[in-house]
């Protein structure tokens, strides 16, 4: 285990005693109308936001989280405005420059999810360096989904599933959930057991919508460059106080609990 090196109040996070969630999604929402309402531009926003993403980074590797994927450009974000998309993926080129210490020195390994072929070759370089150096870091994997959609992930699995069924006279037999989840980006991590999403938002919005058939949710009504150490422990608490049943009775859980 890597000795931590962290900038978080680890006081307010250790306010939690529940479950600890193998993997947590979050969907980072409101960057713009953060901005917006301050008479700036929605850039700032988005660099507001950044440093949420090391406080939360920094406090599922705190709590050992097993892995923590953020939503943080989405397939559909192509369509906005060029000078925002521009904006954004300098943000990202920076953030793995600038976060790369912490995320080596904490034993993270970085993953990028998504159609990464649009993001020009000057980022996937980057992408490609941080992910190779850090690959055999196995505190946490940190996975960020850039370029990312979840309807667009399961018609990549189910093209490659018909692709071997072409190729290798595939028995249907042989397709079945879990050969499916085995097509996935990152088929070796659990599926998210906690997906937070900020700004008040009630929407999954293409977001691991394959491996988040069970996940319980938190929604925060703060921006996410507002979402802080306190907000994500009320997200904790809210999963830790659930009882998660997967179809069958509270009843038949607590048999299995107990026996």
């Amino acid at each position: 285990m890597t000795e931590l090196k962290l900038s978080i109040d680890k006081d307010v996070i250790d306010e939690y005693q529940g479950p600890v969630p193998k993997h947590i999604g979050v969907i980072m929402d409101g960057n713009g109308r953060w901005a917006r309402e301050r008479g700036m531009m929605r850039i700032r926003g988005h660099h507001a936001g950044a440093k949420t993403v090391r406080t939360i980074v920094e406090s599922c590797r705190y709590l050992g989280c097993q892995a923590l994927t953020l939503y943080a450009f989405s397939a559909q974000n192509w369509g906005r405005p060029e000078d925002e998309v521009k904006g954004l993926m300098s943000l990202f080129d920076l953030y793995i420059k600038k976060e790369r210490k912490t995320i080596l020195d904490n034993g993270i390994q970085l993953r990028v999810i998504g159609k990464r072929a649009r993001l020009g070759p000057k980022l996937i370089k980057a992408i490609e360096g941080l992910e190779e150096v850090s690959r055999h870091n196995s505190d946490m994997v940190l996975q960020v989904a850039v370029s990312y959609g979840g309807r667009e992930e399961i018609l990549r699995a189910a093209k490659e599933i018909a692709r071997l069924a072409k190729e290798e006279d595939l028995d249907l037999d042989d397709i079945n959930e879990e050969m499916f989840s085995s097509k996935m980006y990152s088929p070796d991590l659990p599926d998210p057991e906690l997906i937070i999403r900020t700004s008040g938002e009630f929407r999954v919005s293409n977001f691991l919508t394959w491996q988040s058939a069970y996940s319980e949710f938190y929604v925060s009504d703060l921006y996410w460059p507002d979402f802080n150490e306190q907000e994500f422990v009320k997200g904790l608490n809210s999963f830790g106080g659930r009882e998660r049943r997967f179809g069958k009775t509270g009843e038949q859980v607590k048999n299995e609990v107990s026996s």
